[in-house]
């Protein structure tokens, strides 16, 4: 679950509240009793004659719920018990002119639900002696390096829990446009090399994708085959997963479900996630639960009952973490919560593992001790309203089976009752990171905080009242706050929280969500440099010409200093003129992928790198010729060459005549995309007033311009 995912389900909630849009509901915070988890055969099998016509009547209403009201472009979902699919359909739309429909065999990525199986093909590795959990990955692999000599302690149980410390995002040139090179994955270890990392290996968990693509490496090392044929030949063939590929797969695009854009009228290519155990896997609804049965056990002699056990245990407790609660996030091996709510409260274990790409989004609840899982996988949307749909599905099914007696309320901390706060709470307030986002908290004498973005100042101030447990209680009686000093000195703000979503249902999160930063004055000089820079626009030039992000705002970067947060690049540590540190130690997901930002001289002119991605400063861009006829090529570094549009070429339609491996786009200048060649398949296009140009390509590639009025 990505936290800007639900930063943005949480607003819009808030948003809608405040217009008066959506109904009040009024609810109540309950003490709930869990049931005995009872997993007896005869309660099991009691679905042999069940037809779960009301499961299938509400999971109706729901995803088209999602799909005319919550940005869901299409979506399918199944739900299996006992080994049997009892419960699959599809909604939304697929492409726009409704000539191909969906089907149960139509395919979706899966985005980080694919690290199931990399997790699975691990622990079969240890099934058989190949691997221990235990063992350091150097011993497997001793060319993989990095700065950081602590490496040396890393083990492949880090990397399946989360805990390994590495940075979490070398994807540079992962995700591409129809286009399934493996370089992203063949110079991983390159750039690792280059590395430190961002913590001590083993002291927490915090989401990592870096730590699934090295554990993939780990499997194709030791097994001397691909992760693709080895996900077959183990997975998807005993399992008859007829329908799950990877981007190094012959697929049929035509079976893909499509995919759309805000900034692009029609439907885009193909979208290749190019690192595949961390997110590059295809699949359908069908197929997925059909690979939950390795989870339930009912399929034997692919993962032994110990391997899948240990799976299941609760990974994050090995290190720093938040007092349990209520949560959607609480990792196991590869699974992103080992104790899902809603379920925890009817005393029914649940495990659960959710993905998101730029297009797709997944969500698969597995419940062991029932077997039963229920799959849900969309185009647009998120894999948290996924998630809602997955558990909706699996708590009617556990309803008509006769499990679950009557659903419980859901919950609030209600309206808050002022406590006196104590005097030194006060000290707890200053600025808070994490997310690559900074929260500016105030406190009052009277027990009254209000939380408000420096980095989003559009958004909302939230006030919070103190009461008598020691929190901070938001007025909607959704959320609570805590400052909790941890062992290691630094101060956290925990956040305990229930997101109702009106018609979809109810997810609890429990996390660290930022920590505090410290006072950093800098020297004038230090602060001049940076000075300089703010207001100013980068631009992406190593990407390749089949990126992704040239049809995404991400390729042109602005830079802003904040005066209300000095020392700081957003919540990055300024070290120095052309240095600032992500330095933050925060469990969970609120800590994930930091990016460390350094600037550097190159040809004249100022470049901005950070995780990979190097960008050229706007004095670099110079107007495109606007006469006829013009050529520009790529030079050997590979470089995309970028371009202004002069006011003496708006208005005038440029054609370009493209070299084999190459394309380019057009920006208005706003920074919106309004063309890339690679998805419009269009060389021909009028040009925007005060826009940017982009030509990327192979070195060498040449790119023939002419302009007409």
């Amino acid at each position: 679950m990505k936290p800007r995912e639900v930063t943005k389900l949480k607003m819009s909630v808030r948003r809608a509240r405040k217009r008066n849009t959506i109904a009040a509901v009024t609810l109540m915070l309950t003490i709930l009793a869990p049931m005995s988890a009872m997993a007896a055969p005869a309660v099991m099998n009691n679905s042999i004659n069940l037809t779960y016509e009301t499961t299938k009547k509400t999971v109706i209403e729901k995803a088209k719920l999602l799909t005319e009201t919550y940005g869901t472009t299409s979506l399918q979902y199944a739900l299996i018990d006992g080994g049997e699919i009892t419960v699959s359909g599809q909604t939304g739309k697929n492409d726009l002119n409704d000539k191909v429909p969906l089907t149960t065999n139509t395919i979706y990525g899966i985005g980080s639900t694919s690290k199931m199986f990399l997790t699975a093909s691990v622990m079969k590795l240890v099934d058989e002696g190949k691997i221990d959990l235990d063992v350091p990955v150097v011993n497997y692999m001793p060319d993989f390096t990095m700065k950081d000599n602590r490496h040396k302690q890393i083990t492949p149980r880090m990397l399946l829990n989360h805990s390994a410390g590495l940075p979490g995002a070398s994807n540079g040139n992962a995700i591409l446009y129809g286009d399934n090179d493996t370089y992203a994955h063949d110079t991983f270890l390159d750039q690792l090399a280059t590395q430190n990392l961002m913590a001590e290996p083993g002291a927490f968990s915090v989401y990592s994708n870096d730590g699934f693509t090295l554990a993939e490496i780990l499997v194709e090392r030791v097994t001397g085959t691909s992760f693709t044929a080895f996900i077959h030949k183990y997975f998807t063939e005993p399992l008859k997963m007829n329908h799950t590929k990877t981007p190094q797969d012959i697929v049929n695009t035509g079976e893909m479900a499509g995919i759309y854009s805000p900034v692009y009228k029609g439907q885009l290519p193909q979208e290749n996630y190019n690192i595949i155990a961390s997110g590059g896997i295809y699949s359908t609804a069908k197929d997925l639960v059909k690979f939950s049965q390795i989870f339930t056990g009912e399929v034997k002699g692919i993962l032994s009952k110990k391997s899948v056990e240990a799976m299941e245990q609760k990974e994050y407790r090995r290190g720093m973490w938040p007092e349990d609660s209520d949560t959607s996030m609480s990792y196991g091996l590869g699974w992103d919560s080992v104790d899902l709510f809603p379920f925890s409260d009817y005393g029914i274990k649940a495990v659960t593992k959710g993905g998101d790409t730029l297009s797709y989004h997944s969500s698969l609840v597995v419940l062991p001790e029932y077997n039963m899982a229920a799959a849900v996988i969309s185009s647009g949307g998120s894999s948290v309203t996924d998630q809602f749909i997955a558990s909706e599905l699996l708590l009617n099914a556990l309803e008509e089976k006769g499990i679950i007696k009557e659903r419980k309320a859901e919950k609030s901390f209600g309206v808050p009752v002022k406590a006196e706060m104590p005097k030194e709470i006060s000290k707890f307030a200053g600025r808070y990171g994490g997310n690559n986002s900074v929260t500016k908290i105030q406190i009052n004498k009277a027990g009254q905080m209000t939380v408000s973005s420096l980095t989003a100042p559009s958004h909302p101030v939230q006030e919070y009242t103190y009461t008598s447990d020691g929190t901070f209680v938001s007025d909607d009686g959704t959320e609570k706050l805590k400052f909790v000093v941890e062992g290691n000195g630094n101060t956290y703000l925990w956040s305990r929280s229930y997101i109702s979503v009106p018609g979809l249902g109810q997810v609890a999160l429990s996390e660290y969500n930022a920590e505090k930063l410290e006072a950093n004055t800098l020297p004038k000089e230090i602060n001049a440099a940076w000075a300089k820079r703010d207001g100013k626009k980068y631009y992406l030039v190593n990407a390749k010409y089949t990126s992704m992000f040239y049809l995404n705002a991400t390729s042109i970067v602005p830079i802003y200093m904040n005066k209300e947060n000095p020392g700081y690049m957003s919540n990055n540590k300024i070290i120095g003129a052309d240095e600032a540190a992500n330095q933050l130690q925060i469990p969970g997901s609120a800590g994930r992928e930091p990016m460390d930002i350094l600037f550097f001289k190159k040809n004249d002119g100022e470049y901005l790198t950070f995780s990979g991605y190097v960008f050229v400063s706007e004095e670099l861009v110079k107007p495109i010729y606007s006469g006829k006829q013009s050529a520009t090529t790529i030079q050997a570094d590979g470089y995309a060459k970028w371009f202004s549009v002069p006011a003496t070429a708006k208005g005038k339609v440029m054609t370009v005549k493209l070299p084999a491996n190459g394309a380019f786009a057009i920006y208005d200048q706003n920074g919106i995309c309004i063309n890339h060649s690679v998805v419009s398949g269009k060389n021909v296009v009028v040009l925007p007033e005060n826009g940017r140009i982009v030509f990327a390509g192979e070195a060498g590639s040449q790119f023939q311009i002419s302009l007409k009025k």
